[in-house]
């Protein structure tokens, strides 16, 4: 029973993270309708970000967290203005954007080997060892803390998309952004924010991973498909979907191991995947449209 709940309770803790990773992926998504594949490469620029202000600057990789966000968000808004804005609407248009982001992933990547070689940093904080015992159970201080970030990330973003009026401007032009235009809606204005948001949620997510992982230039790849994963699970556009969705790949992936050997863990959330797209292509939990 100690087992069960010690399996339970670090799935939980593992959805979080899985969490605060797909948040940006499936707000670009959903309002914009591009896979942003250089998601994977801003997580790893992110992760190294912090490891710098770490070593440099004794930065704690938690304090670094608004230096992140405001770096990657300006950096989002940039790879908007600069690329993304000048690619056809749609179907066209979504195939050039992969082909387009693929390469920004290739360049930042290949920049962070320039830099930093290909040797695997980590960053090592004076609680990074600390746990706590719950019920007979450790947990990692670590992972309590990204976890709480990550319901705090939701919660913000949750209120920002409900509460606010440029929450609804961006609800509005993800469900339809020719009749937000005829409403004074100032859509592209509303694109850049959005495209800027996402990709300073996939920054907090590279510092979150920066404290809980190794990483190199290539980091990034495997939480790229993860986060694809999880927007699917969760409905492509539902960022609460998206929690949810992160909750059934960490739990599968945890309780996986009663069947599959450890090594195999990783290949269940990209079978669960495919089930998915076959049984219910909309998604687990939501639809097609941002809520």
């Amino acid at each position: 029973m100690r087992e069960v709940f010690t399996l339970a309770v670090s799935a939980v803790l593992l959805a979080g993270f899985y969490a605060a990773m797909a948040y940006g992926l499936g707000l670009i998504y959903g309002v914009l309708r591009i896979v942003n594949l250089a998601h994977g490469g801003i997580i790893m620029a992110a992760a190294y970000l912090t490891w710098q202000l770490f070593e440099r600057f004794g930065v704690d990789p938690y304090i670094a967290i608004p230096v992140a966000l405001v770096v990657f968000f300006a950096l989002g808004a940039g790879i908007y203005l600069g690329l993304v804005r000048f690619l056809p609407r749609g179907p066209a248009g979504a195939v050039q954007s992969l082909l387009l982001l693929f390469g920004v992933w290739l360049i930042i990547r290949n920049v962070a080997y320039l830099l930093f070689t290909g040797n695997e940093q980590a960053i090592h904080t004076s609680y990074a060892t600390r746990s706590v015992t719950v019920f007979g159970s450790s947990f990692s201080v670590t992972r309590i803390l990204v976890f709480a970030i990550a319901v705090v990330a939701l919660l913000l973003l949750h209120l920002l998309l409900t509460r606010t009026y440029l929450g609804k401007a961006i609800r509005a032009v993800a469900q339809n952004p020719d009749s937000c235009t005829l409403a004074g809606i100032d859509v592209e204005r509303v694109r850049i924010f959005t495209f800027g948001l996402g990709t300073a949620l996939a920054g907090l997510a590279g510092v979150l991973a920066s404290t809980l992982f190794a990483f190199n230039p290539s980091f990034g790849a495997a939480e790229l498909l993860k986060s694809f994963v999880i927007i699917v699970l969760g409905g492509l556009g539902s960022i609460v979907g998206i929690a949810l969705g992160a909750c059934v790949l960490a739990f599968a992936e945890v309780f996986s191991i009663y069947v599959v050997p450890p090594y195999l863990t990783s290949a269940v959330g990209f079978v669960l995947l495919v089930v998915v797209l076959v049984l219910r292509p909309g998604g687990l939990f939501g639809q097609r449209v941002l809520r």
